[in-house]
């Protein structure tokens, strides 16, 4: 079954009747459980039951003996959550997976109850739905837990801010007399925007062969190192042939003393700066060649979210700046907020 999906929004609707939740920044997971049979699937309809084998237990204990769950899937790291350790839970090697499963053990957040004693819930109005949920996980205990819920709106923009630093990306609205709709998006989620100047260093051409289809984004770190840290895409064709005749004039010697001319070698991968170009597993075989620019042009763009230093999805181009000199372009340019405790988050 496709999970329910939400639509973006600015803001968050202030009448009567929404329920909020803290957008979690994991693997959307459904769980079905009957009897000791556990299956957890993603957003995708992928299998994830294989790859998180330590949470197949305290499902069973935890959950009703028939029923499907709606929530996410995390790992939690110090004092805040580590999208990069969850993706690398996904590895095709039943011993890395047993490895991963001891090191970066996951948890389950639940948000929504979709069948429960052999009854469909689908056309149960939401409230109804938390309030069974909050029944069947009342005595939860990790991994497993039930994300918090508020009716005021005010609460909800207090955890857009304060739940921003322990990994939270956003603030999610549902109707209280919504359906469960599978692949619909009746939800609503208000994800953090933010903007900052980062160096153009290269480009990658659109797959058509014919306009740039991303730009190759940098920061300078503390050590002078200019970081690879993604890339700003989704331009119009007129935007792409713009592109390619506004950056011609930086592609002449652009090799000579680029910081990542030589990103291939193993002496560069070892210098602690992170390099673009390089094939991974999660590049799906997908060309990663790139051509280099001179280091000479600041973009000003927006982007949601930053992990371990590399944007999570690729950032918006909205324009020039030619009064900013690359090097000025930092990570301390960044605005920084203090983590909230996850104790909190968990126990809010």
């Amino acid at each position: 079954m496709e999970p329910m999906l939400a639509k973006a929004a600015e803001v968050l609707p202030e009448v009567d009747g929404w329920l909020f939740e803290p957008k979690w920044d994991g693997f959307r997971c459904i769980v079905v459980r009957d009897g000791d049979s556990v299956e957890l699937t993603s957003r995708g309809s992928r299998p994830f039951t294989r790859y998180f084998p330590e949470l197949l237990d305290p499902l069973r204990e935890q959950l009703p003996e028939r029923c499907a769950v709606d929530g996410e899937l995390l790992v939690v790291g110090g004092d805040a959550l580590e999208f990069d350790a969850l993706q690398q839970r996904i590895h095709p090697a039943a011993s890395r997976v047993r490895m991963l499963a001891d090191t970066t053990p996951a948890r389950f957040v639940a948000f929504d109850l979709l069948a429960v004693d052999g009854g469909d819930l689908l056309s149960t109005p939401f409230a109804e739905r938390r309030r069974r949920l909050e029944e069947v996980l009342a005595d939860a205990k990790p991994p497993l837990h039930l994300t918090p819920i508020t009716d005021d709106v005010a609460t909800a923009r207090d955890w857009f801010t304060r739940f921003e630093g322990a990994g939270l990306d956003g603030v999610v609205a549902k109707r209280a007399d919504g359906e469960y709709e599978p692949g619909r998006r009746g939800w609503v989620k208000v994800k953090h925007q933010r903007t900052a100047d980062m160096v153009v260093a290269g480009f990658r051409w659109h797959k058509d062969g014919a306009g740039v289809g991303s730009l190759m984004l940098g920061l300078y770190d503390a050590a002078g190192n200019l970081n690879s840290v993604g890339v700003a895409s989704s331009f119009t064709a007129t935007q792409r042939a713009a592109l390619v005749e506004e950056l011609a004039p930086l592609r002449d010697g652009a090799l000579e003393g680029h910081p990542w001319g030589e990103w291939a070698s193993a002496e560069a991968h070892t210098a602690g700066t992170r390099l673009p170009g390089a094939v991974s597993r999660w590049s799906g075989g997908k060309d990663q060649s790139w051509e280099p620019l001179r280091i000479e042009r600041v973009a000003e763009v927006t982007f949601n979210q930053l992990t371990a230093g590399r944007l999570r999805h690729p950032a918006k181009f909205l324009r020039w700046r030619n009064d900013r000199d690359p090097e000025s372009c930092r990570y301390d340019q960044l605005e920084v907020i203090a983590p909230a405790e996850l104790a909190a988050v968990f126990g809010a």
